[in-house]
C-alpha cells in the first residue's frame, strides 16, 4: 500500500504538471501564454490572451486535473471515502497536483497559480463548500470584474465554509483549507500589488 501511495503521489504531481494553457497556446495559436498578459500559464490568462475558445477547455482540463487526483486516484486506495485515511489521501494527492500545476516539470517549472486545479480538488473533497466558494467567486466577479480579487476572496471563504457552515470532523481537510487559502494568496502577490496600485485589469 505504501508503494502504491507513493506512486500515486508522484502521478498526481505529473498530472498536475500538465501545462494545459502552454500546450494549447503553442499547438493551436503558436503562442506561449506566459509571454503575454500576466505571463501566467493559467486559465484566466488564456482567456485574456487567446480568447474564449481556448480558455474554456483550458479551464475545464485544469479543474479536471485536480478532481481526478483527489477523487479517482484516492478512490483506488480507499473505495469507501468514509474514513480519515481516505480524506488524508485525497488531501495529499490534491496538494501534489497543485504543486505540479504551479511548478510543472513539463513546462520548465513555470506554471499557473493553481486556482482552477484547486477548485477541482475541493469539489472532490467537499461539494457543498466548493459550490459555495464558486458562488462567492461569481458574485465578486460581477461586482468587481476582477478575476484575481474574486479568486482570492473565494479562496479565503473556503476554510470558513468548512469550519463554520459545513463543520467537518476531519482535521486534515480543515488544515488543507487553510493552507490552500494561504497558497492562493501567495501565488497572487503580484496581483495584490497591482490591486493596491489600482492597476489590476478588469474583464467585461
Amino acid at each position: 500500500m505504501t508503494g502504491l501511495f507513493i506512486a500515486f503521489l508522484v502521478l498526481s504531481y505529473l498530472i498536475g504538471s500538465i501545462p494545459t494553457a502552454v500546450w494549447v497556446g503553442k499547438a493551436f495559436y503558436k503562442k506561449d501564454v506566459r509571454d503575454f498578459g500576466s505571463n501566467n500559464a493559467g486559465a484566466t490568462n488564456t482567456f485574456r490572451v487567446l480568447g474564449v475558445k481556448a480558455g474554456i477547455p483550458v479551464l475545464l482540463i485544469d479543474v479536471l486535473k485536480g478532481w481526478f487526483c483527489a477523487y479517482m486516484l484516492a478512490w483506488q486506495l480507499h473505495p469507501s471515502f468514509l474514513s480519515n485515511p481516505a480524506v488524508n489521501t485525497q488531501v495529499a494527492f490534491g496538494i501534489a497536483a497543485i504543486v505540479g500545476h504551479i511548478y510543472p516539470v513539463f513546462a520548465g517549472f513555470r506554471g499557473g497559480k493553481g486556482v482552477a486545479t484547486t477548485l477541482g480538488i475541493i469539489i472532490a473533497l467537499h461539494v457543498e463548500a466548493s459550490l459555495s466558494c464558486f458562488a462567492v467567486f461569481i458574485v465578486m466577479l460581477l461586482i468587481t470584474r476582477i478575476v484575481s480579487l474574486s479568486s482570492m476572496v473565494a479562496a479565503i471563504t473556503f476554510p470558513l465554509f468548512v469550519c463554520f457552515v459545513f463543520p467537518e470532523s476531519y482535521n486534515s481537510l480543515v488544515i488543507f483549507s487553510i493552507v490552500m487559502s494561504v497558497l492562493i494568496l501567495a501565488t497572487h502577490t503580484k496581483n495584490i500589488q497591482r490591486l493596491l496600485k489600482g492597476e489590476e485589469k478588469k474583464i467585461f
